[in-house]
């Protein structure tokens, strides 16, 4: 029996990178899948690797900070940053305090509580979430609900590349000089993987991490979140 038996798994983000490989580890552990997000060819592609995976699955197509789009989501099975998760939340809850409680995972960023040159408006939503994965552990204690957040710092695949590319560009140096500087930053001295995030939110919604609530985990390949 998987870590996610009989459980009902809501991923946002779900057309690619982590959310795609957390919708196919979530099914393999024994929860129902529901993959959301705004690419209905990409979110349908995710939809069908994890019916292949011989895992349940259902796609819905919405931008998870609107709110007739979180409604749907949430309704289906119950953007990342701070409006869609406080969307999704805000229409979940009622569902999971009737459910008798349930798990809520965060994907923040390590960016949210050191910050990053010239990706302000990135480093305060994420910075938001952490806040808002804080309070809500303690408001939602009562009804058995745990909330967690994740926050990964560099996670291998054509978003960080789009971010060391732009970083690259703003001091004046190659992409490989970027690249390496970022690596050699981390005592590990790689990068994380989509399938490290995936299995840490896995683990944080299973019954083996029933009392851990309140925390952002960083996955940093060994480097301090601060």
């Amino acid at each position: 029996m998987g870590q996610l038996e009989g459980k009902v798994a809501l991923i946002t983000g779900a057309s690619k990178g982590v959310g795609r490989v957390m919708s196919r580890l979530f099914a393999r552990e024994g929860a129902a899948v529901v993959c959301a997000a705004r690419s209905r060819d990409l979110v349908e592609e995710t939809t069908a690797m994890v019916k292949a995976d011989g895992g349940r699955a259902i796609a819905v197509v919405g931008d998870a900070a609107v709110e007739a789009d979180a409604q749907l989501i949430v309704e289906a099975g119950i953007n990342s940053c701070l409006t869609s998760s406080y969307m999704c939340t805000r229409f979940a809850v009622p569902s999971m305090i009737k459910a008798g409680g349930g798990s809520i995972v965060n994907i923040t960023s390590v960016a949210g509580r050191r910050g990053l040159p010239y990706r302000i408006g990135y480093c305060s939503a994420k910075a938001g979430q952490v806040g808002m994965t804080f309070g809500l552990a303690l408001e939602l204690a009562p009804h058995n609900i745990r909330v967690n957040a994740i926050a990964p710092g560099a996670v291998a695949g054509p978003r960080i590349d789009s971010v060391i590319a732009g970083q690259a560009q703003v001091k004046g140096v190659t992409f490989e000089e970027e690249r390496q500087r970022l690596v050699e930053r981390s005592p590990l001295r790689r990068m994380s993987t989509a399938e490290d995030i995936a299995s840490l939110a896995v683990y944080l919604c299973s019954e083996a991490a029933k009392n851990l609530s309140g925390q952002c985990i960083a996955v940093t390949a060994g480097e301090p979140a601060v």
